[in-house]
């Protein structure tokens, strides 16, 4: 997989954690811990994406 694609991977798997938290936060009772969960597994994909940025702007 290239790099290139990994990112278009990554990316897509953060703006689907986005939508998830949006309807867990609009449904009634929704579940403070498990939005907290997600928001911090969108976190460390938002944090991979720029590591990998980063990496490909370096070279």
């Amino acid at each position: 997989m290239s790099l290139e694609s990994h990112l278009i991977e990554l990316r897509k798997k953060h703006e689907a954690l986005e939508a998830e938290i949006t309807e867990a936060q609009k449904s009634p009772g929704f579940d403070d811990l498990e939005v907290q969960a997600l928001k911090k597994r969108k976190l460390k994909l938002k944090e991979e994406i720029e590591r990998h940025r980063t990496k490909s702007a370096a070279a």
